[in-house]
C-alpha cells in the first residue's frame, strides 16, 4: 500500500543523514539549506532515521537557531523525517519588464 506522504515527499528535496556523526551531519544540513535557498526550494526533507534521537535533537536545535528557517516538524506518518520549511526571498529585478 502505497501512502500519500509518500509520494508528497518523494518530489522534494531529500537529505539522508543516516549514520552521520552530530558534528558531520550539522554541516551536511547547513551545506543542503544553503543549497537549496539558491535553487528557491521552500521545503526539503531531512531524513535522520529514529534511533536514540541524537541526531534528530541535533537538527532541531540547530534549526531553532536559524533566521531563515520558516518552521520544521517532524513527519507525522514517519518520526526519522524532519520537513523544513526555508524563507525563500523571491527577489524582484525592477528592470524586468522593461523592453
Amino acid at each position: 500500500m502505497i501512502k500519500l506522504s509518500d509520494v508528497f515527499l518523494k518530489h522534494l528535496p531529500t537529505l539522508d543523514l543516516h549514520g552521520e556523526y552530530r558534528d558531520v551531519a550539522i554541516v551536511l544540513l547547513k551545506d543542503f539549506i544553503e543549497e537549496n535557498k539558491i535553487l528557491k526550494k521552500e521545503k526539503i526533507v531531512v531524513i535522520h532515521g529514529i534511533g536514540t534521537n541524537i541526531l534528530r535533537t541535533e537538527i532541531k536545535a540547530y534549526l531553532k537557531g536559524r533566521k531563515d528557517i520558516e518552521s520544521y516538524y517532524q513527519d507525522p506518518f514517519n518520526a526519522g523525517i524532519t520537513i523544513i520549511n526555508i524563507k525563500v526571498y523571491k527577489w524582484v529585478d525592477k528592470y524586468q519588464n522593461i523592453c
